[in-house]
This record gives structure tokens, C-alpha cells and sequence, in this order.
């Protein structure tokens, strides 16, 4: 089981995320363009403090989160319902959701391809994976993104291993640290989990995307 590093940090994070709004207005805006309106529940993985619960409700969806941070389920609890639960064993029945949304969630996860294994699961036939998180390739431990207008990457991009290593020492990855999952290992375990990536997004505040979302369905028949 994924330890909840979170939970040290939960109060400081929700209050962190105040002050990287514009980032999280894109951050939503993917996510509301991707999932699009919908009607049942939409599994919030790794949910967090439920900071996009209602962009979710927004939509028409009802929101359900899951996150394995008691800390932080402590904020999400007051925003939709919750479960305490492991992104890899999720305590729901096989096809029990029209709509799953991971965001900001990837980095913290030892096996992206079992979370997605287990979304895919989860997943009602024709349902769909909205995906929002940093960019594999222009954001982690391997980036130097201390010059806005020129990011620099290292051979440590290679590197899957948890670091704690951050360019920005005072943010959230220098205090729980990061799982870095490359480009070619995301989408290919989206493919391997058996969903079809459809859409594919970028965004970046000076042009150089910090942010990458992809849109997933599982097929309507095996």
C-alpha cells in the first residue's frame, strides 16, 4: 500500500493550492473540457482535499472520491462523499462507474500502470479516464524550470526511481517527493489497461506546457 505522505501536509497543501491558482484554473479547465457534462457517479481517484469536486458537479456528474490521505480526505469529506482506499485496490465492484478522473495524481503513485489497470476495472463499458496532471516531459526532478523562458532537461529523465529532489525547494514535491512516469510509460499503460486514448491536451502559462491531459475510453464491448 502507498504510504499517505500526504498526511503531514494536508493543511498545508490546501492552503498551498491557493497560491498557484492560475496553474489549477488550467489545470480544471482540462478537466472540465476533457470529462465533459455527464449524468451518474465520476470516481474522483486520489481525490486529495476535493479541490475538483465541483468542477466534476459542475458537469452534471456526482462526484465520489477515494484517496488513501486521511489528512486530506479530512478537507475532501466536506466538498463529496469519500473512502479511504488504496488507487491500486479500489473499494468499488467491477464496471461501477460511467466516469473516472485522475488529476495531479500520477506523481504520487509507485505503479501508474496498476492505477490504471484498476480504473479500467472500475470502468463501465464506454466509459471514460479523464487524465490531468504535470507534464512528463517539462516538469519533475530532471527539469530545471528556474528560467521561465527556456526549461532545461538532464539524463535523469530516464530516471523512474522517487526522488525528493525539486527545482523549486519550497514546494510540494521537495516535501513528499515524486514518482516520475516518462511519456512513452504513461500512455503506454492506458493502451495496456485496455482503454483508448481519444483526445490528447497541453498547456503551459509562457508556452512551455506544464500541464498534460488526455481524455480515455473503455470500449463499449470486449
Amino acid at each position: 500500500m502507498t504510504a499517505p505522505a500526504y498526511d503531514a501536509y494536508a493543511d498545508w497543501y490546501e492552503t498551498y493550492t491557493h497560491g498557484v491558482s492560475g496553474f489549477m484554473d488550467r489545470v480544471r479547465e482540462h478537466l472540465a473540457d476533457l470529462l465533459g457534462p455527464g449524468r451518474g457517479r465520476c470516481l474522483d481517484l486520489c481525490c486529495g482535499g476535493g479541490a475538483h469536486a465541483t468542477t466534476i458537479r459542475d458537469l452534471g456528474w456526482t462526484p465520489l472520491g477515494v484517496d488513501l490521505s486521511q489528512g486530506q480526505l479530512r478537507w475532501a469529506s466536506g466538498r463529496l462523499p469519500v473512502a479511504a482506499g488504496d488507487a491500486t485496490r479500489l473499494p468499488l465492484a467491477d464496471a461501477a462507474v460511467p466516469a473516472v478522473a485522475c488529476v495531479l495524481a500520477h506523481t504520487d503513485l509507485p505503479d501508474w500502470a496498476a492505477v490504471l489497470r484498476e480504473a479500467a476495472r472500475v470502468l463501465a463499458p464506454g466509459g471514460r479516464l479523464v487524465h490531468v496532471g504535470v507534464h512528463p516531459c517539462f516538469v519533475g526532478a530532471f527539469a530545471d524550470r528556474s528560467d521561465a523562458a527556456r526549461i532545461t532537461i538532464d539524463t535523469r529523465y530516464a530516471d523512474r526511481s522517487h526522488t525528493f529532489h525539486a527545482w523549486a525547494p519550497h514546494g510540494v514535491r521537495a516535501r513528499v517527493g515524486a514518482w516520475h512516469v516518462p511519456l512513452a510509460d504513461m500512455l503506454n499503460a492506458v493502451t495496456a489497461a485496455g482503454l483508448r486514448i481519444e483526445r490528447v491536451a497541453e498547456s503551459g502559462a509562457n508556452g512551455i506546457p506544464d500541464v498534460f491531459a488526455f481524455l480515455a475510453r473503455k470500449p463499449a464491448t470486449s
